[in-house]
């Protein structure tokens, strides 16, 4: 009987341990199932923005000239430092300027000459008219005094020209700037001789080349469907607000830089399907350079309601775009998207999303689709600000 009291206590004692275990197990298990991850999310920020295309452009100098010499001679000059930043009227070589003095003395004594024969043709002539009326002289010799006179006073008048001309090539022995600009390297040394010539088609020898730098034009091609979207929205304003651009240098995306859409060509391109366009663009400091790419947007519809979200939230899919969204059940969801540019360093998105969708902001790496997260509240701002918590 005592063994069998003692058999039954230590049962007992053994249910009791395993019913008092039991607790501990399940709070064990518990404690190892895995936490649910913590992603950001907000509603896609509204903002009232026009919409806009974007192109890539080049720029180009608005004006750019070979210099070349009027005047052939021996180079003695050269007055900049390549590539040098050059103002208007700013000499920039020197012809040997000793042969055309000469020629330049020269015209001015025929000048001399040709003045002192016209004083004594004319006298010739008053004398001879003189007589002529006293009849003490022939109306032959008179007229023939009167033509020396006609052809002393020609004569003058040749020699006038003739220092004009030994003047104007004496000017142009000094090449100036003929515009502010940047220029290039010089393509001929001092000493050697350089071939020149006022006639458009004669060879001569190019020097150097300058481009101007303030303003720039930026040249880009608009798709026909582009060019007509714009060309609705141009007719629709009246303002010079509509011709206004932006443009990120060095194909960034800081549309910072101002620009004024003045030109499209009167024809669209038959083998491509484009038209050109061309913006001026103010470069007071010079640092827009002719042949770099920009990106440029143009205005193409009035500002509407338009949904912003970082572009850190929009991932690829192949050829598509999606963002990850979460529920009010906290289950990460999937929803394909059209984007647009980006603005005030946001993505424009199109169509996809609508304004109460929780779009994960933050933690994209820790959440999958179909999952479950805890989600924070995040804020989205623009200029690429976000505010988490």
């Amino acid at each position: 009987m005592l063994r069998t009291a003692m058999g039954v206590g230590l049962f007992s004692a053994a249910i009791g341990a395993g019913l008092l275990a039991l607790p501990s197990t399940e709070n064990a298990q518990a404690n190892d199932a895995p936490a649910l991850p913590t992603v950001v999310a907000s509603k896609p920020l509204v903002q009232s923005l026009d919409s806009r295309l974007a192109f890539l452009g080049q720029f180009s100098a608005v004006d750019r000239v070979e210099l070349r010499a009027q005047v052939g001679g021996t180079l003695v000059g050269i007055h900049f430092k390549d590539g040098q930043l050059v103002k208007k009227g700013a000499v920039l070589f020197t012809i040997d300027r000793v042969p055309y003095d000469i020629r330049l003395a020269q015209a001015k004594a025929l000048l001399q000459r040709s003045t002192a024969r016209l004083a004594y043709a004319k006298s010739e002539y008053h004398r001879a008219d003189e007589l002529a009326r006293n009849e003490a002289g022939s109306v032959q010799n008179m007229e023939q005094r009167k033509s020396e006179w006609q052809e002393a006073e020609a004569a003058v008048a040749d020699a006038n020209a003739q220092i004009r001309d030994a003047q104007f090539d004496l000017d142009h022995c000094q090449i100036v700037a003929p515009f502010t600009g940047r220029i290039g390297n010089h393509h001929v040394s001092v000493g050697n001789l350089v071939a020149g010539s006022r006639a458009a088609g004669s060879p001569t020898t190019l020097l150097a080349t300058i481009v101007s730098q303030d303003p720039l034009y930026l040249d880009f091609d608009m798709s026909e469907s582009d060019f007509q979207q714009y060309k609705r929205f141009r007719a629709s304003r009246h303002d010079e607000t509509a011709d206004q651009v932006r443009i990120a240098p060095n194909g960034g995306h800081d549309y910072s830089t101002p620009g004024v859409l003045d030109f499209i060509d009167n024809a669209l391109n038959r083998s491509s399907g484009t038209i050109h366009a061309r913006a001026t663009v103010p470069n007071p400091d010079s640092t827009l350079t002719p042949g770099e790419f920009a990106r440029v947007q143009v205005i193409a519809a009035a500002a509407a309601p338009t949904l912003l979200v970082p572009d850190a939230a929009v991932l690829p899919d192949q050829s598509h775009f999606f963002v990850l969204t979460v529920g009010d059940d906290g289950v990460v969801a999937p929803k394909g998207v059209e984007v647009g540019e980006m603005r005030a360093g946001l993505r424009v998105i199109k169509s996809g999303l609508s304004a109460n969708d929780r779009v994960m902001i933050g933690g994209l790496p820790f959440a999958a689709p179909g999952a479950k997260v805890n989600v924070k509240d995040g804020e989205i701002k623009a200029d690429n600000e976000q505010v988490k918590d």
